[in-house]
């Protein structure tokens, strides 16, 4: 009988340590889902973070508000001219290791491409050197921008699917194809301000 209250108590401890192991497991993919989104602290709560997690946050408002001022950093959005001809376009840029490379390169000056329509739905030129991938399957719309292959610019006026690295959108679409026109365009790049 000893024996087998042992056993049980064995069973029973086991059971309890997994048990915490998986709630702070579950903790950890919550805390980290709820920064990839970069959601607000009030949103936090409905995604299921735990009370453990809000108490220490209202505990430490220190901690709040540079976590709070970090987020709104990563919530600006960057901006990028986009000049074909006598037309210039504002693009939101993507949040991704290639648009900081991208950027970069436009801080030291404007970066041209010549670029070459393909197919009837896209210009695409050589960037003169290759960025970080983050390659994703991906329908491309109009005023797309995108790295494909790591070293070329492509921007859409049609749509694709393919296996892409976003940099960014196009805000207007105003006279952005009369822009783009058939054949061959010079685009300029630079950071809008």
């Amino acid at each position: 009988m000893k024996r087998f209250g042992m056993i049980f108590l064995a069973f029973v401890l086991a059971f309890v340590l997994a048990a915490c192991a998986a709630h702070t497991a579950q903790e950890n993919r919550d805390i980290n889902t709820s920064e990839d989104r970069n959601t607000s602290a009030s949103e936090d709560s409905d995604t299921g973070m735990s009370e453990s997690s809000d108490i220490s946050m209202s505990e430490d408002s220190n901690i709040g508000t540079s976590e709070n001022s970090d987020t709104q950093e990563d919530e600006t959005e960057m901006k990028m001219n986009v000049q074909i001809g006598d037309y210039t376009f504002t693009a939101t840029l993507e949040q991704n290791q290639a648009v900081k490379e991208l950027v970069e390169m436009m801080k030291e000056g404007p970066v041209t491409i010549e670029m070459s329509d393909y197919s009837g739905f896209e210009k695409v030129g050589a960037l003169g050197k290759g960025l970080t991938t983050d390659n994703h399957q991906t329908t491309t719309t109009e005023g797309d921008i995108v790295l494909y292959s790591g070293n070329q610019i492509v921007i859409f006026y049609g749509s694709n699917s393919w296996s892409y690295t976003r940099i960014g959108k196009i805000d207007d679409l105003t006279d952005w194809k009369k822009a783009l026109g058939n054949g061959d365009v010079t685009a300029v790049f630079t950071v809008a301000e």
